[in-house]
């Protein structure tokens, strides 16, 4: 059997990151037998084309898989970060997802999400130090599938 040479690569390029998510991917599509996935990915744009802010993720197994959500500093507080969130869970329940689930900090947007209906299920304290993550899920309303835009 061939050695294998661990390499160190800490900015792996878009072909060798998509070859280990595709790895990981595809053995849970064959360990499970549900290989319903869709990504998720909604964004925010000025009329200048600029890049304001936006939410990724995945469907998969009946969850929505929130990944990264985030708002331009000046475009937090006017509803966006809800317009993102209402249009990925909505487009979860199109795809036949109940439920939803991301993480959190306790820097980041706690409040927020459970205002929307996330509820806390499990907690890491010190990470980063002083900091806590927070694992959330959500039980989508499946009779609700229009995106606020």
């Amino acid at each position: 059997m061939d050695r294998l040479e661990l390499v160190y690569e800490p900015f792996p390029g878009e072909a060798l990151e998509r070859f280990i998510e595709d790895g990981v991917v595809n053995h849970n599509f064959a360990a499970t037998g549900m290989a319903e996935f869709f990504p998720v990915g909604f964004f925010l744009r000025n009329d200048r084309g600029e890049w304001l802010g936006g939410l990724t993720g995945f469907t998969w197994g009946g969850w929505l898989q929130v990944r990264f959500l985030w708002v331009a500093s000046a475009w937090r507080s006017h509803g966006n970060g809800t317009r993102l969130m209402n249009a990925a869970e909505a487009f979860a329940v199109e795809h036949d997802c109940a439920h939803a689930t991301l993480e959190t900090h306790s820097f980041q947007a706690l409040g927020f999400y459970r205002n929307r209906g996330y509820t806390v299920v499990g907690q890491l304290e010190d990470y980063p130090p002083g900091h806590t993550k927070y694992f959330l899920r959500k039980v989508l309303n499946v009779g609700a599938t229009s995106a606020t835009k």
